[in-house]
């Protein structure tokens, strides 16, 4: 049931979807098939303060295409419930029409065909268009807040170790970020960017293991619109085990629900009236989070790359998702009064890159720091006749490509390929340059290793990363998708507990039931162990296109999904 606030925002809501908001005003432009900078952007302001939020860039400047996933389930009590809810559903649910932009922005629907009608998405000189616009109407109300993943996944960044997306970022001018990826650049060189910053890094979440205290500034008290806000930053809690814990020795991570808690406390102990958290928890996270925690107004979630057109409201928090790689830019207008948010009013942006004008500043800044490395990036290697994507629980067929070239240039029996939500989409008939292989590789321990491994230990492997996906207390997730595999199959019961998700390994080559006691030729690649060896998997998976040029992959049915 609603309680009295709950039924104000959720009137307020929809108040915002009814006028040239994201659901009724895109229906009514999307009849017409056609769209205008000012139907995205139109927004009649309501309230004393404004949320921007960005989050998941993965260093992608450009405009893109990016496919949201086909599958995307959830487990426990959250199943059936967003974000956990795709295609069709996903359409019903939010009364999209199928066929229309927005239709084709937030699901995998009919993807590659929309994505011919519609266009690329994101480009941060988009973006900066959006956020000056918010602020020429808003004036000094506005807090623009990234929520991390901002400074890895591309060939630039790759290349500067992230300095092409801070001096990008820069110029859009932030109030705050939190961070993840960025952790995987090495301890040194995070403090040295972060001190470059001309804004706060948030991370209350974070300690010096050594003197036990806090590595980062935990919150920050602004002042808008007459209104105290306190920003609370809380970077990805399972930094340390889903990437190299030797990059980053001497800091600790974690939920920290107490430190949360303590942390809304000393905000509201010095007047704050408004208490966002800028998270990278993962939505499921942030929903159990807002359950348990009182006294947050807005969770700006992020790390899971969910896009929602509507806040999910727990416990009298408005949970937001933005998405990922700049595709969107959300706008919450927030009505601050009598020491307490009274009301909002929320917009999911879709930056559709062909009809938001660019900003010509930021076009030449992008210009200019990817300048010196245009003609690599350019270079083609191959040609895909599928659509290369790789967002889904189980399966890409990025990941396909990923999986079969290590099988035939590392000559393995089976192939693993991680389960990362971030890396673009290409359509079919388009050319593979090494832009789009490094946007789907881009990373600081890419080594591509070939190991001996027995039937146990590859069950094991897969066991630990269900559990890190389908554990029903979302406390114990860290986010991601299924470890991609090839040569063999298997099927998946995600309802079970953990050790006893996997079944039925299979051989794919001999049909032949996997061996716990036996040892297979396995080859895999971003291993978290230090001194992993082998050769880059960009240098694998060119050289794979060199022989194989043209990519047609079949469709993926050696996962058996029970649920």
């Amino acid at each position: 049931m609603f309680s009295r606030r709950e039924f104000l925002m959720a009137t307020a809501a929809l108040s915002a979807i009814a006028g040239p908001g994201l659901v009724g005003g895109w229906s009514r432009a999307a009849a017409q098939q056609t769209l205008s900078e000012n139907d995205l952007l139109d927004f009649d302001g309501y309230g004393n303060v404004t949320l921007v939020h960005i989050t998941d860039i993965h260093a992608q400047m450009k405009p893109l295409y990016f496919r949201e996933p086909s599958v995307n389930l959830g487990v426990g009590d959250v199943a059936g419930l967003p974000p956990h809810v795709t295609g069709a559903d996903f359409l019903k649910l939010y009364n999209i029409e199928p066929g229309t932009p927005h239709a084709y922005a937030l699901t995998s629907e009919d993807f590659a065909a929309l994505a011919r009608t519609y266009g690329k998405m994101g480009g941060l000189d988009r973006v900066a268009t959006i956020v000056k616009r918010i602020r020429a109407e808003r004036g000094d109300n506005v807090l623009l807040l990234d929520g991390g993943d901002t400074w890895q996944g591309s060939y630039t960044a790759q290349q500067t170790l992230g300095a092409d997306m801070v001096e990008v970022m820069n110029a859009l001018e932030p109030d705050a970020m939190t961070g993840h990826w960025e952790f995987t650049y090495g301890a040194e060189r995070v403090k040295e960017l972060v001190e470059s910053l001309p804004f706060s890094f948030l991370g209350g979440n974070i300690y010096d293991a050594e003197w036990n205290e806090p590595a980062f500034e935990a919150w920050k008290m602004y002042e808008k619109g007459g209104a105290r806000v306190a920003v609370i930053g809380q970077a990805f809690p399972y930094t340390p085990i889903a990437n190299p814990r030797w990059m980053f020795p001497n800091w600790s991570f974690g939920i920290r629900e107490e430190d949360v808690v303590a942390n809304v406390e000393a905000a509201r102990a010095e007047g704050a009236d408004l208490v966002v958290l800028l998270s990278h928890n993962g939505f499921d996270v942030d929903r159990k989070l807002a359950s348990r925690v009182d006294g947050i107004d807005v969770i700006l979630t992020g790390h899971t790359h969910d896009a929602l057109p509507e806040p999910v409201i727990v416990n009298n928090t408005l949970v937001v998702a933005s998405g990922s790689n700049a595709k969107f830019v959300s706008r919450i207008d927030l009505d601050v009064r009598d020491g307490k948010l009274q009301g909002y009013k929320f917009r999911l942006i879709p930056v559709f890159s062909d009809i938001i004008t660019p900003d010509a500043e930021m076009t030449a800044l992008i210009d200019k720091v990817r300048a010196p490395y245009e003609a690599e990036l350019a270079r083609e290697i191959g040609r895909t006749e599928n659509l290369l994507y790789r967002r889904g629980n189980f399966n890409g067929t990025f990941d396909d490509l990923f999986t079969q070239a290590l099988l035939e240039e590392r000559e393995a029996d089976i192939s693993l390929s991680p389960g990362f939500r971030w890396g673009t989409s290409l359509l079919p008939g388009q050319t593979i340059t090494v832009e789009d292989l490094h946007n789907a590789c881009a990373m600081t321990y890419p080594q591509a290793y070939r190991s001996m491994m027995s039937g146990k230990l590859i069950n094991d492997i897969l066991e630990d990363v269900a559990d890190n996906l389908f554990n029903a207390d979302p406390y114990y997730q860290q986010g991601g998708d299924m470890v991609r595999v090839g040569g063999m199959g298997y099927t998946i019961d995600v309802g079970k507990p953990m050790g006893s998700r996997i079944s039925s390994m299979t051989l794919l080559k001999t049909g032949e039931a996997i061996d716990p006691g036996k040892e297979y030729a396995v080859a895999g690649w971003a291993s978290v162990n230090e001194g992993t060896e082998g050769p880059p998997i960009w240098d694998v998976v060119e050289n794979y296109l060199a022989r194989n040029p043209v990519v047609s992959i079949e469709e993926n049915r050696s996962v058996t999904i029970r649920t």
